[in-house]
Formats: structure tokens, sequence, C-alpha cells
């Protein structure tokens, strides 16, 4: 495993955006582990996520993309802050996009989306916090579509829960099936048990109720 990732983990865990325990998700689903970006709360934080960011993006997309697009609203600042350290890291001067929940109808930046305005020819990567049902790029992916004649690079989330989504594939595999591109993220839920199995930092009770999630909802791939 990467170094960077094995400090991403101890980065979440120790800004407590990790947590193990009893969750009800979004879905419904009961979960043995919770993670919120919004925990990121200090500029310390924000900018050690941002640089964790661009090198997963960096690593994983290469440098040749124009506009990184965060979907409202946690995707704003994650996009704002990516975007700072791919210039302080990678000298790369990327644009920032997202949408607006409703349409700005006033001002010169009225409209749908925040940031750049979007162009014919833009190479585009998506980023979000972590991917569990899909919903967010339901919304988002059109709507960047239709802004202009734009290629979606690939998409970057912080975390993999790697669980199925609606079939037996995993929300992000499944994805990268239905929009056509690729889709990534900075470490996955099983590195993450690897990681902290090996490093002595796991209980046997939330091993085993984390086997026991994965079981009934893991992914075929």
């Amino acid at each position: 495993m990467e170094t960077y990732k094995k400090e991403f983990i101890e980065f979440m865990l120790g800004a407590d955006v990790l947590k193990f325990g009893d969750f009800t998700l979004k879905s419904g689903r009961k979960s043995p582990f919770f993670m919120n970006a919004g925990g990121y709360v200090t500029g310390s934080q924000l900018k050690q996520l941002g640089q964790y960011y661009a090198r997963a993006i960096v690593e994983t997309y290469g440098k040749d993309f124009d506009v990184l697009f965060g979907p409202a609203y946690k995707g704003i600042p994650l996009a704002v802050v990516t975007a700072v350290a791919l210039d302080e890291l990678y000298g790369l001067e990327v644009r920032y996009c997202s949408d607006r929940k409703e349409a700005k109808d006033h001002g010169a930046d009225k409209g749908g989306f925040l940031g750049t305005k979007l162009k014919d020819g833009d190479r585009v990567v998506m980023i979000e916090d972590v991917t569990t049902s899909g919903k967010s790029m339901a919304e988002t992916v059109p709507k960047v579509r239709g802004a202009a004649d734009v290629q979606i690079v690939g998409l970057m989330v912080s975390l993999d829960r790697n669980e199925r989504g609606k079939g037996t594939k995993t929300a992000l595999k499944e994805i990268s099936d239905l929009y056509g591109f690729p889709t990534a993220a900075i470490v996955s839920m099983p590195e993450v048990i690897e990681y902290l199995e090996a490093a002595g930092k796991l209980d046997a009770g939330t091993k085993a109720r984390l086997d026991a999630y994965y079981e009934q909802y893991g992914a075929a791939e």
C-alpha cells in the first residue's frame, strides 16, 4: 500500500472523520462505520485534504485535465482546496466548478453553476467525498454534459466503501459502467481494514462487525 494511503487513513482517524460504531446510512443500511467529510473544519485539515486528493488524482488520471467539478454542497470546498493543492504541488492551473442547488437568476454569475464556465473541449475530473448510492452523480453528470461538450476524465472520491450499489457491483463501478468514465478513491475500506489490522489498531469486536457487514453487503467488484 502506498505511503500516502496509510497517511490518509491516519488523517481521517485523527480528524475524527472516519468513525466506527453503529450508524444508519441514508440508504437505510446499518453500518459499523461512517465517514463524514464535513468533519474537516480547520485550515490545516482542509489544506492536507486537498493535497491528498491532488496526489491521488495525478497518480490516477495524470495532469492532462482542465476543470475540477465538485457537486454541491460538500464537493464545493473539495474542488477548491484540491485546485489550490494542484497548483502548490504540481504547478497545475486547474479551474474549479460546482453546480448550484437552485439556479441564480441575477448578477454577472447567474445560472446553475459556481466558479468557471464549462467550455467545449474541457477535460473534467469529478470530485466527491464518498459514494454510496451514486445519486449525486445521477444529478450532476447530466448537468455537466449538458453545459458544454466536455470530456469527463474520471471521478475521485476520498473513501470507497466497497459495498454493493443497486446490483452486485460497488457503487463506484456502477457509476463507471453507467456513465462511461473511470472511478477511483484515495483509499478503499478494505485497505483501511487491512492497514488498521496490521497496525494492531482494530479490536476484535469491530473487526467481527465489519466482517459481518461485508458478508451481507460486500460487492463482487
